[in-house]
């Protein structure tokens, strides 16, 4: 179930944005400049549109424009930064769609090997969404074991699956969340939470590993005689 969001304040709201700028900074050096051109350019218009007898009215307006050309140019860059980092980076596409507004129920790495390849299983609106990363043709083999499990309890749900990538036929980390919010809206909030009901439980059961159990680890021959009641 989607948990309900928790109020943040003031103070923890300036922190983040912080962060955010800090972060920004380090990643794109033209981040400084453009910020300071987003707050100096309309403070110097409204300082001459008062010496040229605008009224002191103008001095608010000027400060607000100043304050959303910076917000505008953080929430560009920053995203832009961000992608940047991110790419490349095993488990960022779950990431990005664990921080996206909206209902969305990401379980990373449902579906993984030991060389970082991954399957990343979400519920959303619009159905059943499987993220793949790591090496093309492992991620290919992963998805299908994962729709062929996925087949048991998703019923008539629409499944859509990505492999996250820079090559053809692939999908960049960069349009992940576009893409992602283009999708129709196939469900409602009830069906979702029943998708995750059912999902959460098909997760949940214990998966035996494949192949043929090594001696070491049988049952001796006498062990279930012993266990029976006399």
């Amino acid at each position: 179930m989607a948990k309900p969001q928790e109020k943040v304040s003031f103070g923890t709201r300036l922190k983040q944005i912080g962060q955010v700028v800090g972060f920004t900074a380090k990643q794109d050096k033209w981040f400084v400049p453009l910020v300071a051109a987003a707050v100096l350019i309309p403070l110097a218009l409204t300082v001459l549109v008062v010496l040229l007898g605008g009224g002191l009215v103008w001095i608010p307006i000027g400060i607000m424009i100043a304050l959303l050309g910076a917000l505008i140019v953080l929430n560009l860059r920053s995203n832009a930064a961000m992608m940047n980092a991110a790419e490349g980076q095993p488990g960022a596409a779950a990431s990005i769609l664990e921080n996206m507004r909206g209902d969305w129920r990401v379980r990373p790495a449902a579906s993984s090997t030991t060389q970082f390849d991954m399957v990343h299983v979400v519920i959303g609106r619009p159905g059943v969404i499987l993220l793949g990363e790591g090496q093309p043709q492992r991620v290919r083999n992963l998805m299908s074991q994962e729709k062929r499990r996925l087949a048991k309890v998703i019923g008539n749900a629409p499944l859509y699956d990505y492999v996250i990538g820079t090559e053809e036929g692939q999908l960049s980390i960069r349009k992940l969340r576009t893409t992602v919010m283009r999708l129709p809206r196939n469900l409602s909030g009830k069906d979702v939470n029943a998708l995750d009901k059912r999902l959460g439980a098909l997760m949940a059961r214990p998966q035996m590993p494949k192949g043929a159990i090594p001696k070491n680890m049988r049952p001796s021959k006498g062990a279930f005689r012993q266990q029976r009641p006399r």
